[in-house]
């Protein structure tokens, strides 16, 4: 393939600053920390934190036109899904509840890949109306669980 145009430029995407490797180490140290020394239930609580924040994110890429951006966040959101939500329930021994969170982690999945590849934002909020409640529960599980620990 020829080359049709050189340039002088640099890519500025190229190179980072110091200060952004920096911070960027410091938050992949500070995660490892947060996972290395968290339980089970606050290892899904992490879970469901970074999964809002990646729905979130590529809602936000979506709206700027970021498609690479919006591809890796929705393609992040179904990992977590697939890989680490879905295989920690207990189909088996946990009823109707876990019949329940996965078919609407399914509906999750399904809906993320209609708006990746639709760009549809009103699939990425159906997502985020789905998760962020079962979220915001879970967290509040562990606080009151905390509670109870502190008192016994």
């Amino acid at each position: 393939m020829p080359i049709t145009k050189v340039t002088n430029k640099m890519d500025a995407t190229m190179f980072t600053s110091v200060s952004q490797r920096s911070a960027s180490a410091y938050q992949r140290v500070s995660v490892e920390t947060a996972v290395s020394e968290a339980n089970p239930h606050q290892l899904v609580n992490l879970l469901f934190e970074a999964l809002v924040q990646a729905v979130g994110s590529a809602r936000a890429a979506m709206e700027r036109g970021d498609v690479p951006t919006k591809g890796r966040q929705i393609t992040r959101a179904v990992r977590m899904i697939d890989e680490a939500l879905k295989p920690a329930l207990d189909l088996a021994n946990g009823g109707e509840l876990a019949q329940n969170l996965n078919g609407l982690y399914g509906y999750c999945v399904l809906r993320l890949t209609h708006a990746n590849l639709h760009n549809d934002q009103v699939a990425l909020a159906d997502v985020f109306r789905v998760i962020e409640p079962i979220a915001q529960g879970w967290k509040q599980m562990s606080s009151e669980q905390s509670v109870i620990n502190r008192l016994m």
